[in-house]
């Protein structure tokens, strides 16, 4: 068989064209929008990196919590590894993050998740509400909200994106974990309800066992 013949050996583009990408037209051959799907993946990590910023300050505040603290860790760890395991598909799609964090955070796809209680100034405001019923309850709306973020990425690419959908699919099992552990949380903290997420500590802290890039390369 010729070079020639070969089904695959050859497309559209010039050998050596660096303005087009063959894996961009594979999608739209699929049915699907790269650029779109790449705005809405930019959405969708700008929420990962601003959950993880938020967990930051929402963790400090489950003190005398020990527990909470350190499940609440392993998510805003694992909310990081999401941003780091999809940025790269945002340039594989001809796009770029924003340049201005600013900008970044106000593109992300869910509500930031703030303290339940304004901190700001010497003296914050109704402190004593702050306890740790009220920030549970902010960080289960987190997880839901990045429960359908990536069920709508996944809905999107199913068929169309391998890639893409196995990326989001692996972040999809982890977010529906987090839902998990802060319901079983939430339901004891506040109502004294039994409700077993089956949470295992994580072999280490964030250790994100669906999502991480080194363990996509390690299954390589």
């Amino acid at each position: 068989m010729g070079d020639d013949d070969r089904r695959h050996g050859s497309g559209s583009y010039e050998p050596g064209d660096t303005s087009m990408r063959v894996g961009m037209e594979s999608l739209r051959e699929r049915g699907l929008e790269p650029e779109e799907l790449r705005e809405r993946l930019i959405d969708a990590i700008g929420a990962e990196f601003s959950t993880y910023y938020y967990y930051t300050n929402l963790r400090m505040h489950l003190a005398g919590h020990e527990d909470y603290k350190e499940i609440t860790e392993d998510a805003r760890l694992e909310d990081r590894a999401h941003f780091e395991l999809v940025a790269p598909r945002v340039y594989e799609l001809g796009g770029s993050l924003p340049n201005d964090i600013g900008d970044f955070m106000s593109r992300a796809s869910c509500p930031h998740a703030e303290l339940p209680v304004a901190m700001g100034g010497d003296a914050p405001d109704d402190l004593e509400q702050l306890d740790a019923e009220s920030v549970l309850e902010v960080l289960l709306e987190a997880e839901r909200c990045a429960i359908r973020t990536w069920s709508e990425i996944c809905d999107m690419t199913q068929g169309k994106d391998p890639r893409t959908y196995d990326m989001a699919s692996r972040i999809l099992q982890e977010e529906i974990e987090h839902e998990a552990w802060f319901v079983e949380l939430l339901s004891m903290e506040r109502d004294g309800e039994i409700n077993p997420a089956g949470h295992f500590v994580r072999g280490e802290p964030g250790d994100a066992p669906y999502s991480t890039n080194r363990r996509i390369n390690d299954s390589a």
